[in-house]
């Protein structure tokens, strides 16, 4: 299922393993989002500070999770992600 998030246009139809790949080139970069809220809250404050950035991000991928331990008690969850990001024709803005 497609849907948009709000201020974004809905992006394009869920890519599976059998669904044929567009010709669009990807560059990836890794960030850490951190939370002490929970993993989820991780994630999406990551994609939220690299969407200021960075265009045309369409995925993300989790690579690790880890967190930070304060007193024996869990303080904050980091989660390393790579994002990838369409690349630009030449001459487009």
């Amino acid at each position: 299922m497609t849907r948009a998030e709000p201020g974004r246009p809905a992006p394009r139809e869920w890519v599976g393993y059998n669904t044929p790949m567009t010709d669009d080139v990807y560059s990836i970069s890794e960030i850490v989002g951190t939370s002490p809220d929970g993993v989820d809250n991780a994630i999406r404050n990551a994609i939220t500070r690299a969407s200021r950035t960075l265009r045309n991000l369409d995925w993300f991928e989790v690579v690790e999770v880890r967190g930070y331990l304060s007193e024996g008690a869990i303080d904050h969850f980091q989660v390393r992600l790579k994002v990838g990001f369409r690349l630009e024709e030449q001459g487009a803005v």
